[in-house]
């Protein structure tokens, strides 16, 4: 298999399939809500949390094709029947789908992913390994200082600057560097170059 390329997707406002109504679609319902995603459950039976989900359309019957037609994304979490199904009608109406622990069938995977102060890290194995990449996950929060936050924010100020500036793309980390180092002079921290 090829690498994987990574992207982050603006799902607001936009329409997203989730099927499958266990405990795994339910914590990816709550991912896509958080992102503001449209969602439409599609499972013949669904858990009190997800029929009490603000704004879900949960619909109460097996998976027919159709249910993709406006869909942006889809993430299957249901059978591996029912995901070989979904990964069928996705593949025909190209839309990338998450077939949930079907690493052969999926066009899309998720990955181990933390937010802290404004930043968001995932982590995948491209599908091989789904608990590795939880556990890579855990590793790199704990790594990741809590005023990341301070961080963004002076990184964003920046940019702005630099951009109004005309500095060229080149010369921008290291100034970064030497601005996130500011923040720590006095206090015996500073913020190395990666190798």
């Amino acid at each position: 298999m090829k690498p994987l390329y990574p992207v982050f997707l603006k799902l607001e406002g936009r329409e997203v399939v989730l099927v499958g109504g266990g405990a795994v679609a339910v914590a990816k319902l709550k991912e896509l809500m958080a992102a503001g995603a449209r969602v439409t459950v599609v499972t013949p039976e669904a858990r009190p949390e997800m029929t009490s989900a603000p704004g879900v359309v949960i619909v109460l019957r097996p998976f027919v094709a159709s249910d993709l037609d406006r869909a942006w994304l889809v993430i299957s979490a249901a059978t591996s029947e029912i995901n070989r199904q979904v990964v069928a009608a996705a593949e025909e109406r190209r839309i990338f789908v998450n077939a949930v622990d079907d690493a052969e069938s999926a066009s899309a995977y998720t990955g181990g992913v933390f937010r802290k102060g404004g930043v968001t890290v995932a982590v995948s194995t491209e599908g091989r390994a789904p608990a590795l990449a939880g556990l890579l996950r855990e590793g790199l929060e704990a790594v990741i200082p809590d005023e990341v936050d301070a961080w963004v924010a002076l990184a964003g100020a920046l940019r702005e600057q630099q951009r109004l500036a005309r500095v060229p793309m080149a010369e921008r980390r290291p100034l970064l560097l030497r601005s996130l180092n500011r923040l720590y002079e006095g206090r015996g921290v500073e913020v190395e170059t990666p190798a």
